[in-house]
């Protein structure tokens, strides 16, 4: 039998982030389904990121690495068009990260601060024991159990071992992002993400490092635009016929050479974030909005936040859990309000079911 004393469940950056922090300290494993990071939308990390990882250790080594500054946004929302620079943050500009490789150093990390790591294995049964858990996994080897003191959930937005253990999963709304990648041979060196607000959601775009840029389209996953989302002609076709982004995309020089993706963008918490014995991180334990920027960074914070206090939980501090609850409980209060404030400034469709949807929240937030 494989004992630890903190199993996570998901090496993305939110796992690996508390995997890195903690394995200095105590014997971690950490699990992952895949044997290595999937490409993924969910690549722009704010400037004040830049505390977090100087706060691990690992600044010097990640500004090393081949990621394209972001000097902030270009929005046309509320019928106006603006920009939003870093030039006045003190954290100096954010980043738009290669996902995959981003990830993958995470991950090597946590191995180089000695975290054991396992892959092509998933979780499928847990079981609660003196002094731990008893965990079942299934390897590429077969099934093997194990013994832990603590448990982490990062594995994404399912939160599934968290769901186990007796959080609730609250979904507030059903947004979807459908993305796609391409070529970007233009003036890609201003380094701004832009957005645009349209009847039925609205889209991001962002240039990548190697000339490479992202196009998403987001709405509801019940709206009839919803179904036009695998399309990628269509998402590229449509994006170029707006007046803001379609002059990007011209600049840029872009076309699309990835097939669409579709993935889960919505808001949802996990009640509550941790317990006795285990604790939500990232996506897990609170999904962001992809509008707020803020899901990356949450990732990182959240797998943080939890190392430090798993760690005090694993040195006797009862309260350990019920002080990241709280913490968490804040964050999302403080994200409801914002995100109600941002959505709120789009006037344009009241008659439309997606802003109908939005100002709804707003008024009650």
């Amino acid at each position: 039998m494989l004992r630890a004393d903190v199993l996570i469940l998901g090496a993305g950056p939110a796992g690996a982030t508390a995997a890195l922090n903690l394995a200095p300290h105590h014997h971690v494993l950490l699990v992952d389904r895949l044997a290595t990071p999937a490409q993924r939308i969910g690549e722009s990390l704010p400037p004040a990121a830049r505390r977090l990882l100087t706060d691990m250790g690992l600044w010097d080594e990640f500004v090393r690495q081949d990621h394209a500054p972001c000097h902030g946004n270009r929005s046309v929302w509320g019928g106006v068009a603006a920009e939003q620079d870093f030039l006045r943050d003190p954290d100096g500009h954010g980043w738009h990260l290669d996902r995959a490789s981003f990830e993958s150093w995470l991950r090597n990390k946590a191995v180089e601060r000695g975290a054991a790591l396992l892959t092509s294995t998933t979780l499928t049964a847990v079981m609660a024991v003196e002094e731990g858990w008893l965990v079942t996994l299934e390897t590429l080897a077969g099934p093997c159990q194990l013994r832990a003191k603590v448990l982490i959930d990062a594995g994404g937005r399912n939160a599934m071992l968290a769901r186990k253990l007796g959080a609730r999963r609250v979904r507030q709304d059903k947004l979807i992002c459908g993305w796609l990648y391409g070529c970007d041979y233009g003036k890609a060196g201003d380094g701004l993400s832009h957005i645009e607000a349209v009847e039925h959601g609205w889209w991001y775009s962002a240039p990548l490092p190697d000339q490479r840029r992202v196009l998403a389209f987001h709405t509801d996953a019940d709206l009839p635009i919803a179904k036009a989302l695998r399309n990628a002609d269509w998402l590229t076709s449509t994006a170029r016929q707006l007046p803001g982004l379609g002059a990007l995309l011209e600049s840029a020089g872009f076309v699309a050479d990835t097939d669409v993706k579709l993935t889960a963008a919505h808001s949802a918490i996990s009640t509550p974030p941790a317990g006795p014995g285990w604790f939500a991180v990232g996506d897990a334990a609170i999904s962001f909005d992809p509008l707020s920027s803020q899901g990356l960074f949450n990732a990182l914070y959240t797998g943080l936040a939890a190392a430090e206090a798993c760690d005090r939980g694993l040195r006797g501090d009862a309260t350990a859990s019920d002080g990241y609850c709280h913490e968490l409980e804040s964050i999302a209060t403080a994200y409801r309000q914002h995100l109600g404030f941002w959505y709120g400034e789009e006037k344009r469709w009241r008659d439309a079911v997606f802003w109908q949807r939005r100002q709804r929240e707003v008024v009650l937030a």
